[in-house]
């Protein structure tokens, strides 16, 4: 394999892993994702199901089947990463091109910097929840002292401020730092989601109350009209991660390590920590007399100052776990791809960081809920035909054959745009165009009854875009990219 030095499209955080530094199994990968999926959103998940009428077993089913959906792509996504050693960026000039591998990798990157700071403000609120629980402060006085320009207290943003030179600090050591935090934060963070279950069935004097709840639908049809946006927005939800797997697989062993971590690690964790949420909400409205879903709100009513701290600790490490691997990575790998030369990963890292403060996330944050179960599927519309673009091109026409050193040659193989990759991406967002809109903006492009079929196709964007993607980009690359003719090297994990 060619010695990839610095160059117009290579640097040492973009170059290809040697198979010697390859050292992440099984255990690493399903660490990686417990780590990941363990967070507040995760534990939220069910809130807006359950509003909308489902059960809390009809919640979690579609929880589970959704990370089960996506798992599809994201094991096929980080066998290039495995095989190659190579991150997202680079993986996908295959099929975009080195230059046009700028849109998706960019696009995913935005994505992933304004999760960065939505989940730095979580992680400082939780912060600031701890510290007026144990009473260093009067939470009601501070919330008299808002700051104009910024619309919180100073010292809501002292907390937003810690929680966020935390997380720029772990990024700044690299990915070993990286696999260390997942690593141990893992089993911490399932002891405590235990915990929380076993505080829940405990504080109920009758366990089975909390698995009373029925349906709320009176027919079928009214379950399917709610069943496709929510199993559409649980694709999306780690729509983001099944495009920048390679990130992460490319330090795998092997196939069956990438492969069996992320089975063991991805649908499980999620669903586990989403029934999780359901049953300790559940216990909420008998102790508390209301649904609390807020995990943070809930460990500040809990009392005892011992239990709020480690609670505490515990949120603020799920929140920072995720963080790290899900909203920092990418975008890192993202930005240096756009001049290698000049940026490294750590300097992707810290622009990461940068963006996620300027956007004052709390502004963003008024409805988690509504949040991620409105733009989910609207990113979603975006993300899936690009998921369907590469698996076409890595799987169908190129067979898992590259030409690793011509993905990182300005002249090669890939160099430039290619043009089939972002036509076909185009062409499987457009459908869902309309939709996204007046999901949006409560706007409707177009008059009934075209509309409602628009809206009715915007339910399905994922599947719509990566299937119409795909298509397009089969028909319009078919016979002209073909499997590299040379196979993969020694180095190349099988």
């Amino acid at each position: 394999m060619t010695d990839h030095t610095p160059g117009p499209l290579s640097n040492p955080d973009l170059a290809p892993v040697p198979a010697a530094k390859r050292t992440w199994s099984t255990w690493n990968v399903a660490a990686l994702w417990i780590g990941m999926a363990v967070c507040i959103p995760t534990y939220t998940l069910a809130s807006s199901m359950i509003s909308k009428g489902m059960s809390w077993w009809q919640a979690v089913l579609t929880v589970m089947l959704g990370n089960v959906i996506v798992l599809v792509p994201m094991i096929l996504n980080g066998h290039g990463g495995t095989k190659y050693g190579v991150p997202f960026p680079v993986l996908v000039r295959s099929s975009f091109g080195t230059a046009g591998a700028h849109i998706p990798a960019i696009a995913r990157g935005l994505v992933a910097c304004g999760w960065f700071g939505i989940q730095s403000w979580i992680g400082g609120w939780a912060i600031y929840t701890a510290l007026g629980a144990l009473g260093l402060f009067d939470a009601a006085s501070d919330s008299q002292h808002v700051v104009r320009f910024l619309d919180i207290s100073w010292l809501q943003f002292a907390c937003f401020l810690v929680f966020w030179v935390i997380n720029v600090l772990i990024v700044v050591k690299g990915i070993t730092a990286i696999k260390i935090l997942e690593s141990w934060a893992a089993p911490f963070l399932l002891a405590c989601g235990v915990a929380l279950l076993i505080w829940a069935i405990v504080k109920v004097d009758d366990p089975a109350a909390l698995f009373s709840q029925k349906s709320g639908f009176k027919t079928g049809a009214e379950f399917w009209r709610v069943f496709f946006p929510q199993l559409t927005a649980m694709v999306g939800f780690w729509a983001t991660l099944s495009l920048n797997i390679p990130d992460f697989t490319r330090y795998c062993k092997d196939q069956r390590s990438q492969a069996w971590g992320q089975i063991i690690g991805l649908p499980t964790t999620m669903t586990l920590f989403c029934f999780i949420g359901i049953v300790v909400t559940g216990a909420t409205v008998i102790v508390f007399g209301e649904a609390v879903w807020d995990p943070v709100t809930l460990v500040g009513r809990l009392g005892s100052a011992p239990v709020v701290v480690i609670s505490m600790l515990a949120l603020t490490m799920a929140t920072l776990s995720t963080n790290i691997a899900a909203n920092v990575v990418s975008p890192a790998n993202g930005f240096s791809n756009v001049a290698p030369a000049k940026i490294s990963f750590r300097t992707g890292a810290l622009i990461t960081a940068g963006i996620g403060l300027v956007i004052m996330p709390w502004r963003l944050y008024n409805d988690l809920s509504a949040y991620i179960f409105t733009w989910l599927i609207g990113y979603s519309a975006l993300l899936g035909p690009i998921a369907g673009v590469m698996l076409c091109d890595y799987f169908v026409l190129r067979r898992t054959r590259l030409d690793r050193d011509a993905l990182y040659d300005p002249t090669g193989a890939y160099a430039g745009v290619h043009t089939p990759g972002v036509v076909a991406l185009v062409i499987g967002v457009i459908p869902n165009i309309p939709g996204f809109i007046h999901a949006a903006t409560g706007a409707a492009m177009f008059p009934a009854p075209l509309q409602p079929v628009l809206d009715s196709i915007y339910s399905y964007a994922w599947f719509v875009g990566l299937v119409l993607a795909g298509a397009v980009y089969f028909a319009l690359a078919i016979g002209k990219v073909r499997p590299a003719d040379e196979p993969a090297d020694k180095e190349d994990a099988s």
